[in-house]
């Protein structure tokens, strides 16, 4: 998230946190059971599915009145919205605490998450930076021995507690794998050149932006392969190096990462049989002719992808290829059927039928 949505947030959570009794802490999302993720920021689709897969419970922090995430807070938000949401958290919390790491941090995303305190003190605060795309909520230890012990089904996803089994933070490269996972988690920042197969693409993270090929298809080594941060050079003489391209957004690197992560098969987490719509019209590139007819269908309303395929088509793999790809970017969302209401309670009596008329 931009880094005044950032100093909201630390500023909210420090007064909502307070009004809990200290109940949760900012600490590393490795850590964490819930994540907070701006999904109105650009790579905030892609954190929520890289999240949603690893098997977090995500908080959608989005000015839109939906959100595919597990739990949503509204923007703008202040202290009360997020005590509020502490305490819609509270009972689902499992009684668990998550671990602490007691080695040095690699450079991992930062959050909202649980240490461990004696029950007679208050858990100390302890400063963490909060990361350009997530921030990451656990309960103290305190706090969850007041309430049930969790479920079976809570308990298998639950962290080991750390008198069990030790915790040891995981590589940084293991939460980056491509170059969509590291855009998405900020570990990029700067005017970098990244190369794959003699192609080179300069990415100026601080404008959202990337300079190379104008098509996406020579860049599919790109975003598919795997990454390490050598493979991130800086560039001196910028200028010289941008002059003869033309700067294109980085969501379309986003957008092809989605389209080329499963081949054939729906992102992790979605459903194949559910109902999806577009909320926006996408960029469709020259490259793929078929996406224009599948963005037409998609626009009219929501459709299951087989119903999709069948109207615009296109067969039903590429259909599915697209929908990952604008999930990804936010341009696609799940069909949310309303809930039902309540039918009005018809009052007896001849005053209630006089009223009814």
């Amino acid at each position: 998230m931009d880094p005044a949505t950032e100093a909201s947030l630390k500023a909210a959570f420090a007064d909502a946190n307070q009004r809990t009794g200290g109940a949760w802490q900012l600490l590393p999302d490795t850590q964490a059971e819930h994540v907070v993720v701006d999904m109105d920021s650009m790579y905030g689709p892609m954190s929520w599915l890289r999240l949603h897969a690893a098997g977090k419970t995500v908080i959608g922090l989005t000015s839109a009145p939906r959100t595919q995430a597990d739990f949503r807070l509204a923007q703008p938000f202040d202290a009360h919205s997020l005590h509020q949401m502490l305490e819609q958290l509270a009972p689902s919390t499992a009684a668990t605490p998550a671990p602490v790491d007691t080695a040095p941090q690699a450079a991992t995303p930062a959050g909202l998450s649980p240490a461990p305190q004696p029950q007679d003190q208050l858990p100390e605060e302890q400063p963490q930076r909060v990361d350009e795309e997530v921030a990451a909520l656990a309960p103290t230890e305190e706090v969850s021995a007041r309430r049930e012990p969790p479920s079976a089904a809570a308990a298998q996803i639950v962290p080991t507690a750390p008198s069990m089994q030790p915790h040891t933070p995981p590589p940084a490269i293991a939460e980056a794998r491509t170059l969509g996972d590291w855009l998405a988690a900020g570990k990029v920042s700067g005017q970098v050149k990244f190369e794959r197969d003699g192609t080179a693409l300069l990415i100026d993270t601080e404008q959202r932006q990337y300079f190379g090929p104008a098509g996406l298809k020579p860049l599919a080594t790109h975003v598919c392969s795997e990454v390490s941060a050598a493979d991130f050079v800086p560039v001196a003489d910028w200028s010289a190096q941008i002059a003869k391209h033309e700067a294109q957004p980085l969501s379309r690197l986003v957008w092809l990462g989605g389209l080329l992560s499963s081949p054939g098969q729906l992102l992790p987490g979605f459903d194949p049989e559910a109902r999806y719509q577009l909320v926006k019209w996408p960029q469709t590139e020259r490259e793929y002719p078929k996406h224009f007819r599948i963005a037409t269908v998609m626009m009219k309303g929501p459709a299951t992808l087989a119903e999709i395929a069948q109207a615009s088509g296109v067969p039903l793999t590429d259909v599915t290829d697209f929908v990952n790809a604008n999930l990804a970017t936010g341009f696609a969302d799940i069909e949310h059927l309303p809930e039902p209401e309540a039918e009005p309670r018809k009052s007896g009596g001849l005053f209630g039928r006089l009223r009814g008329r």
